[in-house]
């Protein structure tokens, strides 16, 4: 539903040369709305990946996600959650209005909801579901009805969400196990795919659950680890955010290489990334690579 990191592309307050072509509608700079992903194993009851800042008007953008009955109604079943992120959980706020529906997230993830009042708009009507490291889950709507999917959440490394950080805490700012989580999805057919929106680094122990996959969408935030302080917008490098970059021998492109994996699909980019424009020698790049840049209303069917 949206392929662009926080902020989206083009960024509210960004003027750069990605964002200037975005705004003036270059064909080779498609607009993004923030992340999320939508998934269906029957075409009628979807589960949201993450509920973008954006998730109104993805909603709206997508008629399969309208409502179907009259009065109040949606067939958005269940919300999962990879990480506390504003762009992964800020959307929640949107669907505060007495809509059931479940809402699975690691503890550490649920915690920071609990620990925040402004969720408290949440309808009682809304099940608090947990997503258990290392464990099968298997998704359920609001009533305990299966909704034909299989999840498998495992840790990836990452950071804890930039709102609870703990400078006093050391070099991860307080990160631990289940800020940052990757997903198995698969369906009751054996259709796998995976999705990790945020890494920072790809140990061994990862590259060996992604080989040979179908599809995977990973995590596209930067082309290169310093970028926006290059660029001067910003003071941070990729992975003090959280985020590996694509390029370079420590990279996400050079991490995926020899693994086999038959679909790639870069998600959660940021409006910096040359990879957005598809007339960039970056772009050529990773797709020289095998891979592909994801973008708003791209559907994929296994």
């Amino acid at each position: 539903m949206g392929a662009a990191a926080g902020g989206g592309f083009p960024q509210w307050n960004c003027n750069c040369a990605n964002c200037r072509r975005a705004r003036a509608g270059d064909p080779a700079a498609l607009p993004r709305t923030q992340s999320s992903l939508a998934v269906s194993a029957d075409g009628e009851r979807w589960t949201l990946f993450n509920a973008s800042p954006d998730l109104r008007q993805q909603i709206a953008a997508n008629p399969a996600l309208h409502p179907k009955k009259g009065g109040r109604d949606s067939p958005i079943a269940a919300v999962v959650l990879t990480s506390a992120d504003i762009d992964h959980v800020a959307g929640l706020l949107t669907m505060r209005e007495s809509q059931p529906f479940s809402l699975y997230a690691a503890e550490r993830v649920q915690a920071a909801l609990r620990g925040n009042t402004i969720f408290k708009a949440l309808s009682d009507v809304v099940a608090r579901r947990p997503l258990a490291l290392g464990a099968a889950t298997e998704l359920m709507d609001r009533e305990g009805k299966p909704l034909g999917l299989r999840l498998a959440t495992f840790d990836v490394p990452g950071k804890v969400a930039l709102y609870l950080e703990d400078a006093a805490a050391g070099p991860g700012f307080g990160t631990q196990a289940g800020d940052t989580v990757g997903i198995e999805i698969a369906t009751e057919k054996g259709a796998r795919v995976y999705y990790i929106p945020a890494c920072a680094e790809f140990p061994p122990a990862l590259a060996e659950r992604l080989r040979r996959a179908k599809l995977v969408l990973f995590d596209g935030t930067l082309w290169d680890d310093g970028e926006m302080v290059a660029a001067g917008l910003g003071k941070k490098s990729g992975r003090r955010m959280g985020h590996m970059s694509l390029s370079g021998p420590g990279g996400t492109i050079a991490a995926f290489a020899g693994l086999d994996v038959e679909r790639k699909v870069f998600v959660h980019i940021n409006n910096t990334n040359p990879v957005l424009l598809a007339d960039s020698p970056e772009r050529a790049a990773a797709e020289k690579a095998g891979w592909e840049v994801a973008f708003d209303g791209m559907e994929i069917v296994l």
